[in-house]
């Protein structure tokens, strides 16, 4: 069977982290991180938008945690324009966008008021990560986002999150979204880290049962991703925006990596603790995984990964997104380490199985090495069924979250997850 090492290198992912951090250090601007453009120059006809900067004031953190020079000080301005900038002083919460300048009082100027669950869940993966990389004010930030998590995003009946709120939190929207559940569960886990308070493993563990063990298990093991405010399904939701970035049309197989991944972190935290990993997680995650394989890569006959696909695994949207290349190696790397028997999972005698997890593995690190990899650390986000640079649903170079997170798990346990793991793993050092 092939190792690991030789279907995806640690010296090429260290040597593309490095390069991606150095790009992602010129997104820095006077009230948090932009939007950054092909050239690395930031993009000033957007603003600065709250999920961007939550994602590269966590990545910064973790740079710091590797000891990377100049890290610490990148992930302290990020907390403290998620305190000056982006937190509401009047209602609570975090506003989506703001300016590239601070108002005359000192506190950022929204741009757009309204508040997300997607973006909330990202305060909390940056303050946790910061707050474990002992950055000055992240646990006080962590402090003030879990408790806003309680009083308004958490939906107790339900057991999983709203989807979005005016300014004053007085109006929720109708819609909610398994996206944003996905990230608010990768955040709970984050937290957990970072506090140790159970509560939030445990209330991503019971997301993680609802989406996977039931929701996809019934579906195929493909995802469902719209709902309505009563938690039934919408499967024609926008129907006519099958590109949208955060609610595409169909099923999403970078999402369904995505959950596989978490649902195997969360099983491992169980029993770092002490508690029994349920039974479904490994069956489940290896189902997902093999499911997304298929119905995302080369679907509809090259190579790279479709974007969405219908309940038949019919291809919808084939532009392929870095990003789920990225999860789809991430969730590939946390697969074989589940399967090998660590962290407290049992040993699968599959030998076949695994040698063609980690030959896709290669398979795909050599296509995003020739297609979407431009230059060390900087990444096309978005190529056309042809397999060229294309800015239908991502222009620009904004992101370095799932680049950064997918070249960390080959080399981290499966609990905790990155920013404790890192400090306690000393990798890379």
């Amino acid at each position: 069977m092939t190792r690991l090492d030789d279907a995806f290198p640690t010296a090429e992912r260290q040597k593309d982290f490095r390069a991606l951090v150095d790009f992602a250090a010129q997104s820095r601007v006077e009230t948090g991180f932009g939007y950054l453009l092909s050239n690395g120059v930031v993009d000033d006809k957007r603003p600065v938008e709250l999920w961007i900067t939550c994602r590269m004031t966590h990545v910064f953190s973790l740079a710091h945690l590797l000891g990377f020079d100049g890290a610490r000080k990148l992930a302290a301005h990020g907390v403290h324009c998620l305190e000056r900038g982006f937190e509401d002083p009047r209602y609570g919460g975090w506003f989506s966008a703001i300016e590239h300048s601070f108002g005359t009082d000192g506190r950022g100027v929204p741009v757009d008021d309204g508040k997300a669950a997607y973006a909330h869940a990202f305060v909390i993966l940056a303050a946790s990560s910061a707050s474990i990389a002992d950055i000055a004010g992240a646990r006080e930030l962590l402090d003030r986002a879990l408790a806003n998590q309680e009083e308004y995003w958490w939906e107790s009946e339900a057991g999983k999150v709203r989807e979005s709120f005016d300014r004053a939190f007085s109006h929720p929207e109708d819609y909610r979204g398994v996206n944003a559940n996905m990230h608010t569960t990768e955040a709970y886990l984050a937290a957990f880290d970072a506090t140790d308070d159970i509560t939030w493993l445990e209330r991503a563990l019971g997301i993680l049962t609802w989406v996977i063990d039931q929701q996809a298990r019934s579906m195929g093991w493909r995802v469902p991703e719209h709902f309505d405010a009563q938690w039934n399904v919408l499967p024609n939701y926008n129907i006519d925006k099958p590109k949208d970035p955060f609610r595409p049309y169909g099923f999403t197989p970078g999402h369904a990596f995505e959950w596989a991944r978490l649902a195997i972190h969360a099983g491992a935290q169980l029993h770092r603790i002490g508690r029994n990993i349920p039974e479904w997680i490994q069956p489940a995650a290896r189902a997902l995984v093999a499911q997304a394989a298929v119905d995302g890569w080369r679907a509809d006959g090259a190579d790279g990964f479709v974007y969405t696909v219908d309940s038949q695994g019919q291809p919808i949207t084939g532009e392929r997104m870095h990003w789920v290349l990225c999860e789809a190696l991430g969730a590939a790397a946390t697969l074989a380490r589940m399967l090998a028997g660590k962290d407290g999972y049992e040993a699968v005698a599959d030998n076949a199985f695994r040698a063609q997890l980690e030959e896709s593995m290669g398979q795909w690190w050599a296509w995003a090495k020739e297609k979407l990899i431009e230059y060390p650390g900087q990444w096309f986000h978005e190529l056309d069924t042809d397999n060229r640079p294309s800015t239908v649903t991502w222009p620009g170079k904004p992101d370095a979250y799932h680049i950064a997170q997918m070249h960390l798990l080959p080399d981290l346990p499966l609990a905790p997850t990155f920013a404790r793991a890192v400090r306690d793993g000393g990798i890379w050092q």
